[in-house]
């Protein structure tokens, strides 16, 4: 089968090596985003597609605006694929394109369909608190992912995944889906289903603001603004920009359901009890548990802070925070 692969991020990186290494398929061209400048050198960067394809010496066209490229448009006819594969592609295909492959243009989507239509299904799933995400494939139309939907998997997110986990079992099960798909689709055995719109959301490109950490809100809130945006949210402290990377929302119960490391935490029943009478003003270090970090208040609850960079520092676990800075109780972040 002759495909086209569309895409550019990493999470498009496994379908288009699944596509290589399978022998039903031939992946005869790539379409990726024009190399970007990027970094204190300035450098120019391929996508992560782009490297993958010049690594198997595929073609590969990189038009500003992929509908209104002429030359591109005869490339990708002459082809005479069988199949578009679009992962994460970053542009709008006209309606010329999505009807030159013989089984049409087909989509995995980060989301389950219709849920989470848009740019950044698994950013806002994780902020929303969800505990279940997915791939959908689909066949493209014009519209904003709002085809036919072929196959769906679905994956667990767990308290303290964050959006680079997920994207990371995501695009590993969207490979698999994607093969699956496809063979089926030739097959004639998949029965494309329309989505049902009144069911739909929307998750729209994330906007610098929506980095900026407000103490006011709800601890899980704020856990989750964290860990869907990572690793860009940050708040200020001793006033220096100061990343948070990763936390812990210090509610048994919710600990209690985790299955990883955030249930085995060494807090003493005496530390439990001690950090959840402490109370103080939003975003004021409330409590300190040795070989761990700072807990800070939140509008309800409390957070450890996990992993930290302050501005012009590297990384760092919260407890060499802690260390590090000399922090005390009653300091705030704003």
């Amino acid at each position: 089968m002759k495909i086209v692969f569309f895409g550019t991020p990493q999470f498009a990186v496994s379908t288009l090596q699944s596509l290589i290494e399978h022998p039903d398929f031939d992946v005869v061209a790539v379409v990726t985003q024009p190399d970007k400048r990027r970094g204190r050198g300035n450098q120019t960067i391929p996508s992560p597609v782009k490297k993958i394809a010049l690594e198997h010496n595929i073609k590969v066209w990189q038009p500003k605006r992929v509908k209104k490229s002429q030359e591109t448009l005869n490339s990708l006819r002459e082809t005479q694929a069988d199949a578009f594969v679009v992962v994460a592609y970053g542009q709008i295909l006209s309606s010329e394109i999505l009807q030159m492959p013989k089984l049409g243009c087909i989509n995995v989507h980060g989301s389950i369909l219709p849920q989470y239509r848009g740019a950044a299904p698994i950013q806002w799933s994780i902020y929303n608190g969800d505990r279940k995400t997915g791939i959908t494939t689909m066949l493209m139309d014009e519209g904003l992912d709002t085809g036919d939907m072929l196959l769906k998997t679905e994956t667990e997110i767990d308290l303290l995944d964050n959006a680079l986990d997920i994207a990371i079992k995501l695009s590993s099960q969207g490979a698999n889906l994607l093969i699956e798909t496809l063979q089926k689709l030739a097959a004639g055995n998949i029965t494309p289903i329309p989505q049902e719109d009144s069911q739909a959301t929307y998750a729209r490109l994330i906007d610098k603001t929506d980095y900026l950490i407000d103490w006011i809100k709800h601890s899980t809130a704020i856990h989750n603004q964290i860990r869907g945006f990572y690793p860009n949210c940050y708040t200020s402290f001793r006033g220096k920009q100061l990343k948070i990377k990763a936390t812990i929302p210090l509610i048994p119960e919710l600990l209690a359901n985790t299955t990883n490391q955030a249930q085995h935490l060494s807090i003493t029943e005496t530390q439990w009890s001690e950090l959840l009478n402490k109370t103080g003003e939003y975003g004021e270090i409330v409590y300190i548990i040795k070989n761990l970090g700072a807990v800070v208040e939140a509008g309800e609850g409390k957070l450890l802070l996990t992993e930290v960079q302050l501005s012009g520092k590297r990384t760092q676990s919260g407890w060499d925070f802690v260390n590090g800075m000399r922090i005390t109780v009653g300091e705030k972040l704003i």
